[in-house]
């Protein structure tokens, strides 16, 4: 499952989409109405774009599949992961679809990737990362590297979309490799 909430950053959920679905990933997408501003925002077609990676949800869709245990879904990404959903997921605050997929990818031990995107941070999200970090969950900020001296915007966002992959455990030569 892939969720995409109302933070800055919806490129990077639009790329791990497209990565997933060039991966033969079964994908379901949950798309924020806040992010969906966002999208319009930073990424114009990017809704339309995603719809072709996998099965669109929408936030208020409560009664779906992905909102129960008995489903069967290896993973959840959240990418970009705002601060309210993070909040929302570290207190079991289950108000939306992502959430209470999220919950339920928590308390079923699987596999929770949150792209966190937002700076400076307070003691507040640090405190809210802490806690679910704890739990297993994997807090991975959008922080790009530079060691591989990147040319373009999209080199940044495959370096970061290429490392939630690692995670997931899905092949990708999006970025190039540390070597000393």
């Amino acid at each position: 499952m892939l969720g995409i909430t109302g933070a800055s950053g919806v490129i990077y959920g639009l790329r791990l989409a497209s990565e997933l679905k060039k991966a033969g990933t079964e994908l379901t997408i949950i798309v924020s109405d806040a992010a969906k501003k966002v999208m319009a925002a930073e990424t114009p077609g990017g809704l339309e774009e995603l719809a072709k990676s996998g099965s669109m949800l929408s936030e208020h869709d409560l009664d779906a599949d992905v909102s129960s245990g008995s489903a069967k879904f290896d993973s959840t990404v959240v990418c970009p992961c705002s601060m309210k959903t993070l909040s929302a997921i570290a207190n079991g605050y289950a108000f939306n679809l992502i959430c209470r997929n999220a919950d339920v990818a928590i308390k079923e031990q699987r596999k929770i990737v949150l792209v966190t995107r937002e700076t400076p941070l307070s003691v507040i999200h640090l405190e809210n990362m802490l806690k679910l970090a704890r739990l297993g969950v994997v807090i991975l900020p959008a922080s790009p590297g530079f060691y591989h001296q990147p040319k373009s915007v999209d080199e940044l966002v495959d370096h970061v979309v290429g490392k939630v992959l690692d995670v997931l455990r899905v092949e990708s030569k999006l970025f190039k490799r540390w070597k000393s």
